[in-house]
């Protein structure tokens, strides 16, 4: 039995190629053009040093003995960490698990065990939620989580710190075992009607919708986006994410709680810590 693929007239070729294969095309082609810029974060990045930055935490997650198909989860608001993460994962084949910032505990264990979550990558808090607190209550009901890494602590240091020890070569070797049919995110629904449904996408799927939109805006490497809209869900992180890097446009997160709009950015240039902030 083989694929097949039916799709209606059009001039432009679906892409047959990974996230993480589009995007290092991208970087080959515009590397010193802009593609993220963090406002509250204070932080900028090039193409060039967010394919970095990306394969630092590639590389990490490697360490920590991931396989293709393993689920990781992603529990924070909108910040560089989330981009990196995104495409990182894509890079070595695990699944990317999103979970909606606003999640109750309740919600957050449902869609870590149905899910079936090795790692945990969140942010400590968010508004008025605990999520260390929150991680700490429900983690005892969770056999498949292995590991929590939130973002600022030593976790997270110690992730990116691995990944600088792990040669580029073994990166390299697992991204030409992955397939662009390969499953590589999960996205739940809101619940409304029960428990959140999760709806398991490929390479293929998210990474051509967002080279659709960008196709049908015009994207080009001249293009910033700003993007207000949560990561966690198809239009901030595929509508925006990737329909940016798809044509090299520059991904713009707008400034958040304790930054002045006026403050000036610096350039994301220490790999060894490719997001925190100044």
């Amino acid at each position: 039995m083989t694929l097949s693929y039916a799709h209606g007239a059009s001039g432009v070729p679906l892409l047959g190629e990974t996230i993480g294969a589009n995007l290092e095309r991208t970087v080959g082609r515009v590397p010193d053009a802009e593609a993220l810029v963090s406002r509250h974060q204070g932080l900028r990045y090039t193409y060039a040093q967010l394919d970095e930055a990306v394969d630092v935490v590639a590389r990490g997650l490697l360490d920590l003995g991931l396989e293709p198909g393993d689920r990781v989860g992603m529990w924070s608001p909108n910040n560089a960490e989330w981009v990196l993460v995104q495409y990182a994962t894509a890079k070595v084949g695990v699944i990317l698990v999103n979970i909606n910032p606003a999640y109750r505990t309740s919600e957050l264990e449902y869609a870590l065990r149905q899910s079936g979550c090795r790692l945990l990558i969140a942010a400590p808090s968010f508004k008025t939620s605990d999520y260390a607190a929150m991680v700490e209550e429900v983690r005892p009901r969770l056999p498949a989580l292995e590991r929590t890494a939130f973002l600022g602590s030593g976790e997270w240091d110690g992730l990116l710190s691995a990944g600088e020890r792990v040669p580029i070569d073994r990166l390299r070797a697992r991204e030409a075992e992955l397939e662009f049919d390969d499953a590589i995110n999960i996205q739940y629904t809101s619940g409304t009607t029960g428990f959140p449904k999760g709806a398991t996408l490929s390479h293929h799927n998210i990474l051509n919708n967002g080279y659709f939109v960008g196709e049908w805006c015009g994207y080009t490497e001249a293009d910033r986006v700003c993007i207000p809209v949560p990561f966690y869900h198809c239009f901030g992180m595929v509508l925006g994410n990737l329909a940016c890097t798809t044509h090299g446009a520059c991904m713009v997160l707008p400034d958040g709680a304790g930054r002045a709009v006026h403050e000036p950015l610096r350039r994301a240039d220490h790999v060894h810590s490719p997001a925190r902030p100044p």
